[in-house]
């Protein structure tokens, strides 16, 4: 054993070197590392990842190297290894992922897994370890995820915790218990969780009555704070499925909202508080409607002791959140308690945090641990900030954002006010210290556009006076914010504010500001492009760096799709009058749709001049000799979502581009059509591109029937719809069809109207994938094509009876609603 554990010391050594800075020592051990046996290898790394006592540095190089072990060697080392081997190998993992409590270690162990279990799904498809599911997701068009699920039954892991909970002789054990059940049904996806519901929860309630009984008696709190938190977590996971068990706890919650009023209750009171209203807000409106007052009375009691709270009070954060939540369920009815919520949410939400210069001598007396972080700022001197109360004063203006999108104009006696709290929160730095944490700031620019919205109802001036006091403090916080995160949303935030307030909103010197700030955000794309690049070429280049590097890129490409969308707000706005505004990022645009560009690039670049012909036409033409062949082109990309903006393109070309374009709307239907006609067209990744090619060959028929020989290609376009994935591209096919039909269309209707029959059928799917929705201008005219076959009754038995009972009772609501 002595051996062995003095081999794993000098292998901890070897890893230790193998990241050392020195070129000699490295290239050493890397001879080293080599030599070493592949069974001997995987057994030290995974002794080094489950090591709690490993630095983390070494824990991550061991953790890399077995990932890599695995993807290039799997052949020749896993299936030498014994039967018991391999399934140490599994479970090592399995607990690693489980216990592993820094989250950058457990994401690589989860890759680790990852990686064996793809090499473990043979030919057929088959997976060898069943525990593990490893899914290819794609996420919006952007990027790629690995999701990897762990499959022990949910019925073993909640009958192992309720059975530990159960323990009475043991409270400490309980509460972990407990606190793994929360994390457990956090976690849980609902389909997983719901069969074994009933049973789950009534063993919470027998442990809840006697942790109650247990508090009266001995006045014990722990296991019950930690019982009532995973109720609450039950049912914010169950949903509606909760409501039968509604009656089973509110009336024991609200006796200890009632009833735990000492000091040392505080927590337990705030944690019965936030699983009342998490109860509320899963099981819905009505169920919870008959509680909510007497909710709303007990909420409204601890507000108006709210004053004598002292400031560190626990329930104060959760009666923010309730409050909130509570808002969510009574929606307009909550605009009543406004006064009462706002005072103490406003005071949390106005929290400032202490700041102070200090010299060198001065920061010998004050820790890190007093929630002071500090910067150098050189000369001896550091810039502290006090950290506590900002993650209350976060939550605080999360909550003002949920109220202003709720409530809407019943929020405009609070919008000044609030304004004027959210738009200094905008600069988040002091000395290149940040003083607010990030979600303050993503909270003050999502409040933004909601606030005007809110405003609406005080007319134009009080709207344009309220715009003027943000828009500067918006602008500039797009120039300046340093997290990635925070600035997409910025800048997501700035564009919806624009289209609220449309053509005239910005100034000049706005406009100067924004077009060179925005200039930058594009110059900084390329050149961070470039560096990830001269990255790969590193000799330090390895799969963590990758790895990082692509996070990088994801990162980026977010930032662009928001330059993306102010222009498009811009544009929508201002129409072909800020095309000379343009100018100055035209060359750059340009840029990104070169084909040697990455996709994304060619993808958004496509997407902004789709918003140039959309919204500026017919003076767009004259950019025309940039992105026109470049487009065309762009139809038959191997990448679904170049396709996808291309196609579009080609679709406002049509509607929007005036009489320049119509050769090219000639030019583009083969190309639109053979996208269409390919064998994978309708494959999940490949369908939406499909059906804005669908909806494009439609928009040049309708608005350039000179363009294209109609009569050829209309059968064909019949036959490709519904479309059911592109719902804004749906109501545009289903508008042409309803003027053909209209217009009784013979090659749409067929000889002898032999074609309602599949009309019927297009429709009833459209309505049923919820293409069409009542609301929309076409489900009217749809209802009308409908009503005119029922007066015959030989026609609509005919067009009924190919119908199954989805589209049947489809039909049915159409003619109910519309």
């Amino acid at each position: 054993l002595t051996a062995m554990a003095e081999q794993q010391q000098q292998f901890y050594l070897l890893l230790g070197n193998l990241m050392s800075p020195d070129n000699n020592v490295r290239k050493q051990s890397e001879e080293t590392y080599d030599t070493i046996l592949g069974q001997t290898k995987i057994t030290f790394l995974l002794q080094a990842i489950r090591d709690a006592s490993a630095a983390e540095e070494v824990k991550q190089m061991a953790a890399v190297l077995l990932r890599r072990l695995l993807s290039s060697s799997f052949e020749e080392i896993y299936p030498g290894l014994t039967l018991e081997m391999q399934t140490v190998i599994k479970t090592e993992l399995l607990t690693s992922i489980q216990h592993e409590t820094s989250p950058n270690i457990r994401k690589k162990v989860c890759d680790i897994a990852a990686e064996l279990t793809r090499n473990l799904i043979d030919d057929d498809g088959n997976n060898q370890w069943p525990e593990v599911h490893v899914s290819q997701s794609k996420g919006l068009p952007l990027w790629t995820k690995r999701t990897l699920t762990l499959h022990p039954p949910p019925s073993q892991v909640i009958s192992a915790l309720l059975q530990t909970m159960e323990d009475q002789s043991n409270p400490r054990v309980q509460a972990h218990a407990a606190a793994a059940l929360i994390n457990f049904t956090e976690d849980c996806p609902k389909s997983l969780l719901i069969p074994y519901l009933d049973s789950l929860v009534q063993h919470l309630h027998v442990i809840m009555v006697a942790k109650l009984q247990e508090l009266i008696q001995k006045g014990t709190k722990l296991v019950l704070e930690q019982v009532v938190t995973s109720i609450a977590s039950v049912a914010d996971t169950a949903e509606e499925k909760f409501v039968p068990y509604y009656d089973l706890f509110m009336p024991s919650l609200k006796h200890i909202v009632e009833n735990a009023v000492q000091k040392e209750l505080r927590l337990l009171r705030g944690k019965t508080i936030e699983c009342i209203s998490l109860i509320g807000l899963a099981v819905g409106k009505e169920k919870f409607m008959p509680d909510a007052s007497a909710v709303m009375q007990l909420l409204l009691k601890t507000q108006t002791d709210f004053n004598d709270l002292e400031d560190d009070d626990p329930q104060i954060s959760y009666m923010i959140s309730a409050w909130a939540r509570m808002c969510k369920i009574l929606g307009k009815e909550f605009q009543q308690y406004l006064p009462v919520v706002m005072g103490p949410l406003m005071k949390t939400a106005s929290i400032k945090p202490e700041v102070a210069l200090l010299d060198t001598q001065d920061m010998e007396n004050i820790s890190e641990d007093d929630g002071w972080e500090f910067v150098n700022l050189g000369d001896q001197q550091s810039f502290g900030i006090k950290t506590a109360g900002l993650e209350e004063k976060a939550t605080a203006c999360q909550m003002l954002v949920c109220y202003a999108k709720e409530l809407k104009e019943g929020f405009v006696e609070y919008t000044e006010q609030v304004v004027k709290l959210m738009v200094p929160l905008l600069k988040g730095l002091m000395m290149g210290v940040s003083l607010t944490v990030s979600r303050v700031r993503v909270a003050a620019a999502e409040s933004m556009p909601l606030l005007l919205e809110c405003a609406r109802v005080r007319g134009p001036d009080y709207l344009t006076q309220m715009w003027h006091f943000m828009c500067d403090a918006l602008i500039k916080a797009i120039g300046t914010e340093p997290d990635s995160d925070v600035l997409s949303e910025i800048m997501h935030s700035f564009a919806k504010c624009i289209e609220l307030m449309g053509d005239g909103c910005l100034n000049n010197e706005h406009f100067e500001e924004l077009g060179g700030i925005l200039k930058g955000k594009l110059e900084e794309h390329f050149k961070n492009q470039e560096l990830r690049q001269a990255k790969r070429q590193d000799e330090d280049y390895d799969e963590q760096v990758e790895e990082s590097l692509q996070d990088e890129d994801e990162n980026d490409v977010y930032i662009l799709t928001k330059v993306s969308d102010i222009l498009h707000s811009v544009f929508s706005s201002y129409k072909e009058k800020v095309l000379p505004w343009f100018e100055q990022l035209l060359q750059l645009i340009v840029q990104l749709i070169c084909p040697s560009r990455p996709w994304a690039d060619r993808q958004w670049g496509l997407c902004i001049f789709d918003d140039v012909v959309e919204h500026c036409s017919p003076a767009s033409f004259k950019y025309a000799e940039y992105f026109l062949r470049p487009m065309l082109q762009s139809l038959c990309d191997t990448s679904p979502e170049v396709r996808q903006a291309a196609a579009y393109g080609v679709g406002v070309m049509a509607q929007y581009g005036g009489e320049n374009y119509r050769p090219f709307c000639t030019e583009a239907i083969p190309l639109l059509v053979r996208v269409i006609q390919a064998a994978d067209s309708r494959s999940k990744e490949n369908v939406n591109a499909t059906e804005n090619c669908i909806s494009a060959v439609g928009k040049v028929m309708r608005f350039r029937p000179e363009c294209v020989n109609v009569n050829e290609i209309l059968p064909h376009w019949l036959s490709w719809l519904p479309l059911n994935e592109d719902k804004e591209e749906a109501v545009h096919t289903f508008d042409f069809l309803c003027d053909l039909i209209e217009s009784n269309n013979p090659i749409v209707l067929g000889p002898d109207n032999a074609n309602l029959p599949k009309i019927f059928l297009i429709i009833a799917d459209g309505v049923a994938n919820e293409s069409v929705k009542s609301e929309d201008a076409c489900s009217k005219r749809l209802a009308n094509v409908i009503r005119q076959v029922q007066v015959s009754a030989g026609l609509w038995t005919q067009c009924v009876s190919t119908l199954n009972e989805t589209q049947q009772k489809a039909i049915q609501d159409l003619l109910n609603t519309a």
